[in-house]
């Protein structure tokens, strides 16, 4: 997305602020235009000719300029701590030492209002493609398939995965916590869209070089979100974030299935050769076929795998092993073929 505010980093530690401008640039994809200052003669030579939006300045930095003159140049300006003590309350600080992640989670709890972006994007004006993953069988393989799909796909093109199962595992299955969830951005959707861009931001989480939004932790509440919200949501995220593709790991429980599924460029399910599976499947087609749904079954990939000796147990490795070269070659032939 295009856009004229400008974010404004100034640090004297030259390391540390260019790396800082990398993960902003490259990760976050912030609508701004970022501006890196190491010398703070240069920002008050900038601050002269323009205004800035926000601007990110480490505390010693900011000893060393005229405060009074770059506050009328700055709406919103936030102090990189570098002592333990603060020493002003009128200044919004924020901790130098932790991740970038963290430093633009805490900023968009103080930046409302700030960030405003288009609402008139649609995915028809987009170049994003819904990918579908859905299969009324159950331990078919189904998120290990999205997730390698969504990871090889991320190699070439801005990929963003979802996953809305009730039980995912990821915050266990990657031994960690997250900040934020699906639900969690779905709330400033509805209710702070302003401050969508940058939680987006600080929400976003790398996996095998595909993104990711954390999947929602209590299922409690998701079944208020109906299926026009859901791909509503889809939307705004495809646009904020330009991205290509989005992976949906869809699950039964969620209302408006057969919405998402409607909406999607391509559907792929997975299924198994035992009598269980091929009955469940029979009687998702007959719903499909009772429900007008065709359009769904016209769209939808049917995969069946054979058994692997082994999967890839680390998940930011699913573009080795076995499946992966079954996912590269409907890729190839399915999704480039077309």
């Amino acid at each position: 997305m295009k856009n004229n505010k400008i974010f404004a980093v100034c640090d004297t530690e030259e390391a540390y602020a260019h790396r800082l401008t990398e993960y902003l640039l490259e990760k976050a994809r912030l609508p701004y235009a970022v501006h890196l200052f190491t010398e703070v003669e240069e920002l008050r030579k900038f601050a002269g000719q323009q205004e800035i939006e926000i601007l990110l300045i480490a505390e010693s930095a900011l000893k060393l300029l005229k405060e009074e003159y770059i506050r009328q140049q700055v709406t919103q300006m936030f102090v990189l701590q570098e002592e333990e003590e603060k020493e002003r309350e009128d200044l919004c600080y924020i901790s130098k030492f932790q991740s970038p992640e963290r430093i633009l989670e805490q900023m968009a709890e103080s930046a409302a209002g700030l960030l405003t972006w288009s609402e008139t994007i649609t995915i028809e004006n987009t170049a994003v493609k819904l990918i579908g993953v859905y299969s009324p069988v159950k331990r078919c393989l189904q998120t290990s398939f999205a997730l390698t799909l969504g990871q090889i796909l991320a190699k070439e093109h801005r990929t963003l995965y979802f996953n809305f199962e009730c039980y995912s595992g990821f915050g266990q299955m990657l031994n960690r916590e997250f900040p934020a969830d699906m639900m969690d951005l779905m709330y400033y959707y509805r209710c702070a869209r302003d401050q969508l861009s940058m939680r987006l931001s600080a929400s976003v989480q790398h996996i095998g070089g595909l993104d990711y939004i954390p999947p929602m932790q209590s299922y409690t509440g998701v079944r208020e979100v109906t299926g026009p919200q859901w791909l509503e949501f889809c939307k705004c995220i495809a646009g904020i974030g330009e991205y290509e593709y989005i992976i949906l790991d869809l699950d039964d429980n969620m209302d408006g299935l057969f919405d998402l599924l409607r909406k999607c460029h391509k559907i792929y399910t997975i299924t198994k050769e035992d009598h269980f599976a091929a009955a469940k499947i029979s009687q998702y087609e007959q719903i499909l076929k009772f429900n007008e749904l065709e359009e769904i079954a016209d769209k939808t990939v049917k995969c069946r795998f054979p058994v692997f000796k082994q999967l890839p147990d680390n998940m930011e490795l699913m573009t080795h092993g076995e499946l992966a070269g079954y996912v590269r070659a409907i890729v190839r032939e399915d999704l480039y073929g077309e």
